[in-house]
């Protein structure tokens, strides 16, 4: 059995023992000892395995792929339509969020007890969060992007520092002597296989580690606070899955030329990874490896732009940030003008690409727009319990965001060509007997 077919296996039997253990002892000792010494833990160090690889594949994929592009103009020419591209998905995705929430107004009609249980279930988790919230967006927003220590900046996951970092190491090398930057090159290129060995030894646990946070999440919740905040996750979903299925179709076929059922057929595993994960960092390795051996695309490119994606091209988490607040608006009584809704829009695409690739990074950024907007920021214990599940159908297509960008850079460069994508491996003859 292939690999992805292992992790789909491992995904169904978690969320299908979940939802059992769920119906058939909901908080029961033996399942909080099975969760909190079996089920978790061994989720959490798959997570952790791919986790502990972002920041040097980062850093050698980012920094080589600078280097390969060679002439710095050409590095300003892909990098303005990367985040041209990202910046422009993303703001649809958003908007796309926000008639959706206008139409159906699913926070209208939740029923009010459920909100108290819920807001008396995670206040301290919201207050936790609130803690970490940041006091807004400002100039200080684009000043901390240039890090004083660059390891501290990696100690902390703080993406946008170590993309700027990974950046100007490529643009250096590119303006050295060739015989200068060559070893420094060749020790990247020994991290980066050194990283994806790492790699292939934590994706033999995939299966298992996505059954156990599959069966964690399912147990502890079940399907009862689904049903309860069952019309918004269904806005949610429902908005995700337009946004993959038709804006993304269209973007690949448009502006990529690729057909999109290949383009679908062929990212599978990183589809697989991110619902597992709900982790776009966690989900990068795969991503680079899909885009050069399913899509071809070269490798100078997948090292330069999926790196920058992880990070900066959150199309799934501005539309979930949209609906949110909205949803969070309506539940607690406060109107917001179609002026307030426009900036709920434009930060919700500046949050987004701020927002931590891992699970969760973008709910204390949802209480810095809650807030913004006169909603309390306590208001985000209200989704808290089927935030997990939403977060995994966000990062989804948060990835799918991150190939499609791969696809469009690769094409306008002229370094590829859509067609190689379409084709599929040849197997190598066997010798003949006269060889």
């Amino acid at each position: 059995m292939k690999l992805h077919n292992k992790i789909i296996l491992g995904l169904v039997l978690g969320a299908a023992a979940g939802v059992t253990a769920n119906r058939l002892a909901p908080g029961a000792p033996w399942l909080t000892w099975v969760n909190s010494n079996v089920a978790n833990p061994v989720g959490q160090i798959f997570l952790r395995m791919l986790l502990m690889t972002v920041i040097p594949l980062v850093f050698a994929s980012l920094t080589l792929g600078v280097a390969g592009l060679g002439d710095v103009r050409r590095i300003g020419q892909v990098g303005f339509k990367t985040v041209a591209y990202f910046l422009f998905s993303t703001a649809l995705s958003a908007t796309l969020g926000l008639v959706l929430v206008n139409l159906v107004r699913p926070g209208e009609g939740i029923d009010p007890s459920v909100q108290q249980q819920l807001m008396e279930t995670y206040r301290g988790q919201a207050q936790g969060l609130q803690s970490n919230m940041q006091s807004g967006f400002g100039i200080n927003t684009f000043v901390n992007i240039v890090p004083r220590n660059p390891v501290q900046a990696a100690a902390n996951l703080d993406m946008l520092a170590i993309i700027f970092v990974s950046i100007m190491f490529g643009v250096a090398l590119t303006l050295m002597p060739e015989g200068r930057a060559k070893p420094f090159i060749q020790l990247l290129e020994a991290l980066g296989d050194i990283v994806i060995k790492i790699i292939d030894i934590a994706m033999k646990l995939a299966p298992f580690g996505v059954f156990g946070l599959i069966f964690f999440t399912t147990s502890r919740f079940g399907w009862e606070l689904l049903r309860s905040l069952g019309l918004y996750v269904a806005v949610v979903v429902a908005g995700l899955l337009i946004h993959a299925i038709i804006v993304i179709s269209l973007l690949v076929r448009t502006f990529g030329r690729l057909s999109p059922l290949v383009f679908w057929k062929k990212i599978r595993p990183s589809i697989v990874t991110a619902f597992s994960t709900s982790s776009s960092n966690a989900t990068l390795p795969t991503n680079i490896a899909v885009a050069e051996q399913e899509l071809k695309i070269p490798p100078k490119i997948a090292g330069f732009v999926l790196p920058i994606g992880s990070t900066m091209c959150m199309n799934g988490t501005s539309l979930y940030e949209g609906i949110t607040v909205l949803f969070l608006a309506q539940v607690f009584g406060v109107h917001l003008s179609l002026g307030t809704q426009l900036v709920v829009v434009v930060l919700a695409v500046l949050t987004a690409v701020g927002a931590a690739g891992v699970p969760g990074g973008s709910l204390p950024l949802i209480m810095v727009v809650l807030a913004t907007v006169g909603v309390p920021p306590e208001a985000i214990a209200v989704i808290l319990g089927v935030d997990r599940i939403l977060d995994m159908s966000r990062t989804t297509v948060n990835v799918c965001s991150d190939l499609s960008a791969v696809v469009y850079v690769a094409r306008s460069e002229g370094g590829w060509d859509p067609q190689l994508a379409s084709r599929e491996a040849v197997p190598n003859p066997e010798p003949s007997a006269a060889a």
